[in-house]
């Protein structure tokens, strides 16, 4: 998925307790996952079902400074900043090429210049995993067919359907992991709130707007298609916090709370969608 949204809605599923169990039971650590472990004396795993030393079950503020030296956290950190570095390498792409199909020589610049902020994302991920010992190609592996479908699903199939697919893509994405950043250590926050700054959003939202004023048939066409876009997108986001189940763990403290809070968080990520849908003129 897109990332690089500049909405700040706060997300009211995030709430203070919830904190993650960082981990199945008995799940082993990957050793590519280990940065500075001898050296630092990162914890030892802990007993099923438990949650490592500086950890967010020690507190409600998120994550100790050093969580990044426990093997079985960088793994957590591994799978959500692979998911993220494969939305923004796609978005890359998908706006490359977009770019190369807009109505005008200044929507061919924008675009361009959304997909480099795509592609610096990218790389700052990439850099930052790296510093994990792990290689960004790795931690992307695993997501790569379930995200490739999940854009073949929602082809679009003219130029405003894929300007709109953008913006829902951006701002979901940009809700979604914020709703996560709750959990994660200052430097992995840090990294999610870099990516979640660019000026994507805005210009997105603003095109879509002159777009609808000019020819408000669009707006029929892209209302259905938003809300296509939007349930695909929290199906998507069910599959790979089932499929990677150490991603799973950041969002949930325990097996009872998951449903109790999938459903809130979806519920708000819906809400914000309606929102943004409503501020384009159109029903969500």
């Amino acid at each position: 998925m897109n990332n690089g949204s500049s909405d700040s809605t706060a997300l009211s599923a995030t709430e203070p307790h919830r904190t993650a169990s960082f981990g199945s039971p008995g799940a082993p650590a990957p050793a590519d996952a280990e940065p500075g472990a001898a050296a630092s004396g990162a914890a030892e795993p802990t007993a099923a079902g438990s949650a490592p030393a500086g950890s967010a079950a020690a507190g409600s503020a998120g994550v100790a400074e050093d969580a990044l030296t426990d093997p079985r956290y960088a793994r957590f950190v591994a799978d959500l900043l692979g998911v993220i570095a494969y939305g923004e390498l796609s978005g890359f792409e998908r706006l490359s090429s977009d770019a190369r199909f807009s109505p005008s020589l200044a929507d061919r610049a924008n675009l361009a210049r959304l997909a480099v902020q795509e592609f610096e994302h990218f790389e700052l991920v990439g850099r930052f995993l790296a510093q994990l010992g792990v290689p960004v190609e790795d931690a992307m592996a695993p997501f790569q067919a379930s995200v490739d479908a999940f854009h073949e699903r929602t082809r679009p199939g003219d130029w405003y359907e894929s300007l709109m697919k953008a913006y829902v893509l951006d701002a979901f994405s940009g809700d979604f992991y914020r709703a996560l950043a709750d959990s994660l250590d200052p430097r992995t926050r840090e990294l999610i709130s870099t990516i979640n700054s660019g000026e994507g959003a805005t210009h997105l939202q603003r095109r879509l707007k002159e777009a609808l004023s000019d020819d408000p048939r669009l707006a029929s066409r892209l209302a259905l298609w938003g809300r296509r876009l939007v349930g695909e997108a929290l199906t998507q986001a069910q599959r790979v916090g089932i499929e990677r189940e150490y991603l799973a763990g950041l969002l949930f403290d325990n097996e009872a709370h998951t449903t109790q809070h999938t459903t809130a968080l979806f519920s708000q990520l819906t809400r914000n969608h309606s929102r943004r849908m409503s501020a384009l003129g159109l029903t969500a």
